[in-house]
């Protein structure tokens, strides 16, 4: 008798247990409907940041056909997460439009019931976008570097100031930057927008307001996450910058190589690690533009450490920002909190700190294109 009590009581555990795992889920039923340019004989996909959708893979979850031009997929995510999505053929350079001027953003959901989301993209990228612009300047490429205890190559991308072929024996400033991809073409920009850092700099450069600058972009990798953080793997990456890719630059154009005149630029996690560059490196970088950062992403350890440190250098310069909605809102309290920080330990804001907050700014290049400008006068403003 006590054996059978005991059975059905693990049972009715377990019957709550399983009621309790299947109310944490919520159901999501993608529904796409097609526009009348669609080629015959495709795959529809959706891509996004979960893993069932393949965690940013362009071919991530596979839609059904349920009828002609209608296509589905259902899948389980957890209650109130947030799920940020595209439509495509399976690559991007086919993904979903809405609009045949603009590349979308990501389409963001947070999961709090089951819910039915339906896409009626009017066109697709490689029929109905014409990619406007392209980079302004002259631009040099080094392909397939390698790093020691880097998984990866990657690619730089060299930007010249226009006096560069014309002023022979003049020497420039350098600026690197994360996610080189992503800076200043938008054949290469994830999301077919880039930062526009070429034609930000050449304006300001030729109405007075900025020093001419190199810019050095390295590309970004699958190991992106772990390369731009406190990881083995971050600390590779900057030691591949600092060691390898700088003292190429330095012998291969006409630079000022000293920390005085030497910058690091980024965004999101590609904020945090310009950051890190700073603190890890402050004999070769004086200067760190750190756009939406992910400050928070290793916990408290870094601010822990900052708080340790008696004095920070005064001869350095710091610029950050965050807007505030989508996933800028979650990184605010990160960029608060370190700006407090570096003020509590004696920087000053318009000196050698700035920080600024964009109201309604999201988390893409489109919004740090808008403020690049702001870093570069900072750093490399033209005095009076």
């Amino acid at each position: 008798m006590r054996g059978s009590f005991i059975r059905m009581f693990i049972l009715l555990c377990s019957a709550l247990s399983l009621q309790q795992c299947v109310s944490s889920q919520v159901r999501i039923t993608m529904r796409v409907v097609t526009p009348g340019d669609t080629p015959e004989s495709v795959q529809v996909f959706i891509a996004g940041n979960l893993a069932v959708l393949g965690s940013w893979r362009p071919d991530g979850l596979p839609l059904t056909q349920a009828e002609k031009g209608v296509w589905e997929a259902e899948f389980f995510a957890r209650r109130g997460e947030r799920i940020e999505f595209k439509v495509t053929l399976g690559t991007w350079d086919t993904e979903a439009l809405y609009d045949v001027s603009v590349v979308p953003q990501n389409t963001v959901l947070v999961a709090a019931t089951d819910t039915t989301v339906l896409m009626r993209p009017v066109s697709w990228r490689h029929l109905g976008f014409s990619r406007q612009g392209g980079i302004t300047g002259t631009v040099r490429y080094h392909r397939n570097l390698r790093g020691a205890h880097l998984r990866y190559d990657r690619d730089l991308i060299v930007w010249l100031p226009p006096s560069y072929d014309v002023e022979t024996d003049k020497r420039y400033p350098v600026l690197y930057m994360h996610d080189g991809q992503n800076i200043m073409d938008p054949g290469t920009s994830f999301l077919g927008l880039d930062w526009r850092v070429d034609e930000v700099a050449d304006s300001l450069i030729r109405q007075g307001s900025m020093r001419e600058v190199i810019i050095v972009g390295c590309s970004n990798t699958p190991d992106r996450r772990f390369e731009y953080s406190d990881t083995k793997l971050g600390r590779a990456y900057a030691a591949f910058v600092a060691d390898r890719v700088k003292p190429m630059i330095d012998s291969l154009y006409r630079t000022l190589p000293d920390r005085e005149h030497t910058a690091v630029m980024g965004s999101s996690m590609g904020g945090l690690i310009s950051f890190l560059f700073l603190w890890w490196y402050p004999d070769e970088f004086s200067m760190a533009g750190c756009f939406s950062s992910a400050f928070e992403y290793g916990g408290d350890a870094l601010f822990d450490e900052i708080e340790s440190t008696a004095h920070l250098p005064q001869d350095m310069k710091i610029y950050l920002d965050c807007g505030t909605a989508d996933l800028d809102a979650e990184l605010l309290p990160g960029y608060e909190r370190m700006k407090r920080l570096l003020l509590s330990k004696g920087m000053a804001e318009g000196v050698n700190l700035v920080g600024v907050i964009d109201q309604g700014a999201t988390h893409n290049e489109g919004a740090w294109a808008a403020r690049v400008w702001r870093p570069l006068t900072f750093f490399f403003g033209v005095k009076d």
